[in-house]
C-alpha cells in the first residue's frame, strides 16, 4: 500500500463518516419538509407507505441507497417513490463531505492553484475547530431544510432558526471556555495580522482571520462594548417577548386572519365563481405515487400563488410596521445600555480607558476574556444579521404599503449571524438580491417549469453558501487582479 495513502487513511474514514451522517440529516430534512408545514409530529407515527400503510424496515430506509436497492418502488404495494428523497439525502450528503474536505483535507494550491479556500481558522486542524465545522453543518441542514418548505409554502417554520442558533451558542461559547480554561487568552504575535500566540502554550500559534480571534466574527480581545451591545440587546428581546405574551404591545398582523375572512366573503359574490375547493388531502400520494421511505413528500407542492396575493393584498402593512417597530424599542435601547453599562463596569473594576493619539479610539485597560469575547460575537451577530433583514422589512412596507419580507426570512438570517458572526449575513443579504435576478432570467428561459414567484428565503440560504464557500475565492481572484501575492482578506 503507497505510504499517501496509508496517511490518508484516517483523513478518509473521518470523510465517509460525515458523508455519511449527512445522507442521514438529509433523510431527517425529507420528514420535515413533509411533517412541519402540516402540524404533524416529526417523531411519529414511525416511517411507512401512504399507499398500503406498510411500516417501513430499516432497510428500507437506508438514505439514498434504500431507494435505489428498491428501485424506486413500494416493496409490497409497487407503488411509485419519489426521487426527490435521494436526491436531498444525495445534496446534504456532499455539502457535508465537501465542507469538511476543503476545510481539513484539501492542500493548498489544489483547486486551480487558487492557494487555501478553507478559513483560516481551520488552520489549526479539526482537533480545536471541529465546534465551529458542526456548527456550519447544523446550519447547512437547517437551510437545506428552510429552503425546501420555503420554496413550497412560502413559510419558514421558526424551530429550524432556533436549533442552529442555539448550537451556535453553546458549541461557539462552550469550545471558548474550555479553550481558555486550557491556555488562556491568545496574543497577537508581532507583525502577523491573524496570528495568536497562546501564553500557556507558547510553541503553538492560534490562526484566524486578520482582526479577528475567533472562527466568527466579534469585536476582538478589547471588545467589551460589543459584548454589551450583545447582552443587552439579547435582554431586550426577551423583555420585548414578555410585553408581548401579557399584551402590552400587540403582535403585528394578528388581525389578518380575520381580515383575510372577510376579503374571501366579499370577493366571492363579485367574482360569480364558486369558492376554491379545499384540497381532498395534504397527503400528495396518488395512484402513480404513494410509497416514500418516509411521509410523503411526492413531488413538489404547488405553491398557492393566490395565497400569497392575498397577503400582499392586506391593507395595513404601515400600520403594522408600528407595531414592529415598537418590539425593537427594548432591544435597541438596552443594546446602548448594555454597552455603556459594561463601560462603566470595565473602568470601576480594572480602571480607566485610554486614548489612541490622533484617533480618538478609547483603549479598555484590560483584554475581555475569549469565552466573553466569543458570546458577545455570537448574540451580535444574532441581534445585527437578522436587524438589517428587519430594518428592510420595515423600510420596504413602509414605502410601498406591502409587506416587503417575512419574519421568517429575518429569524433565518438571525441564525446565520450567530453562526458565522455579523459580517457574513450582512454580505449574504446583499448578495440574494443578485442570486434572485439570476433566478428571474432562468425563470424567463424555462417559463413552464419556473413560472411562479420564489420567496426570498430560497436566495438568502443560496447567497449564505456561496459567502461561506465562495468569498475565500472571490478574496483570492481579487488579490491575484490586483496584483497582491496572498487574498485580500475581506472582512
Amino acid at each position: 500500500m503507497p505510504n499517501w495513502l496509508i496517511y490518508m487513511l484516517p483523513w478518509l474514514t473521518i470523510l465517509l463518516f460525515v458523508i455519511a451522517v449527512g445522507a442521514c440529516i438529509g433523510s431527517l430534512i425529507n420528514v420535515l419538509v413533509y411533517r412541519m408545514p402540516r402540524g404533524l409530529d416529526v417523531v411519529v407515527p414511525t416511517s411507512r407507505c401512504p399507499k398500503c400503510d406498510h411500516k417501513l424496515t430499516w432497510r428500507e430506509n437506508i438514505p439514498i441507497l434504500g431507494w435505489i436497492l428498491l428501485r424506486g418502488k413500494c416493496r409490497f404495494c409497487k407503488a411509485k417513490i419519489s426521487p426527490e428523497y435521494p436526491i436531498v439525502e444525495s445534496i446534504v450528503a456532499l455539502l457535508f463531505g465537501g465542507i469538511w474536505a476543503l476545510w481539513y483535507i484539501v492542500p493548498d494550491d489544489a483547486i486551480l492553484g487558487l492557494g487555501r479556500i478553507a478559513p483560516e481558522w481551520a488552520a489549526n486542524g479539526p482537533g480545536l475547530t471541529w465546534p465551529a465545522t458542526v456548527v456550519l453543518l447544523v446550519l447547512t441542514g437547517c437551510l437545506v431544510a428552510m429552503t425546501i418548505i420555503d420554496a413550497r409554502t412560502s413559510t419558514i417554520p421558526l424551530v429550524l432558526t432556533w436549533v442552529p442558533a442555539l448550537v451556535a451558542l453553546l458549541l461557539h461559547t462552550g469550545n471558548a471556555v474550555w479553550f481558555y480554561n486550557k491556555y488562556g487568552n491568545p496574543i497577537m504575535m508581532p507583525g502577523l495580522d491573524g496570528a495568536w500566540v497562546i501564553p500557556n502554550a507558547p510553541r503553538m500559534k492560534w490562526l484566524t482571520a486578520p482582526g479577528e480571534v475567533w472562527t466568527l466574527a466579534t469585536g476582538g480581545l478589547a471588545g467589551w462594548k460589543f459584548i454589551g451591545m450583545g447582552i443587552g440587546g439579547i435582554v431586550g428581546l426577551g423583555l420585548s417577548n414578555l410585553l408581548l405574551k401579557f399584551k402590552l404591545i400587540t403582535r403585528s398582523f394578528a388581525d389578518f386572519d380575520a381580515w383575510y375572512d372577510e376579503h374571501q366573503a366579499k370577493q366571492t359574490p363579485a367574482s360569480g365563481s364558486e369558492p376554491p375547493a379545499e384540497a381532498e388531502s395534504l397527503d400528495p400520494a396518488d395512484e402513480n405515487q404513494a410509497a416514500t421511505p418516509v411521509p410523503a413528500i411526492g413531488e413538489p407542492d404547488q405553491a398557492d400563488e393566490s395565497g400569497m396575493q392575498d397577503w400582499l393584498m392586506y391593507p395595513h402593512a404601515r400600520r403594522e410596521m408600528i407595531k414592529e417597530l415598537a418590539f425593537l424599542c427594548p432591544p435597541v435601547l438596552l443594546a446602548f445600555v448594555g454597552s455603556w453599562a459594561m463601560t462603566l463596569f470595565v473602568s470601576q473594576r480594572y480602571g480607566a480607558w485610554t486614548e489612541v493619539p490622533g484617533t480618538g479610539q478609547m483603549l479598555p485597560p484590560v483584554n475581555a476574556p475569549i469565552w466573553l469575547v466569543v458570546l458577545g460575537g455570537v448574540l451580535m451577530g444574532y441581534l445585527i444579521a437578522g436587524g438589517v433583514v428587519w430594518a428592510v422589512r420595515i423600510g420596504g412596507s413602509l414605502a410601498f404599503g406591502k409587506e416587503a419580507m417575512g419574519l421568517g426570512d429575518v429569524h433565518m438570517m438571525a441564525a446565520v449571524g450567530a453562526c458565522l458572526g455579523w459580517i457574513d449575513p450582512t454580505i449574504a443579504f446583499f448578495l440574494a438580491a443578485f442570486v434572485g435576478v439570476a433566478y428571474a432570467i432562468v425563470a424567463q428561459v424555462f417559463r413552464g417549469k419556473l413560472s411562479r414567484a420564489m420567496p426570498y428565503g430560497p436566495f438568502l440560504a443560496i447567497a449564505t453558501m456561496m459567502v461561506v464557500l465562495g468569498k475565500p475565492i472571490v478574496e483570492i481572484v481579487l488579490g491575484r487582479i490586483f496584483g497582491l501575492a496572498g487574498p485580500l482578506n475581506l472582512p
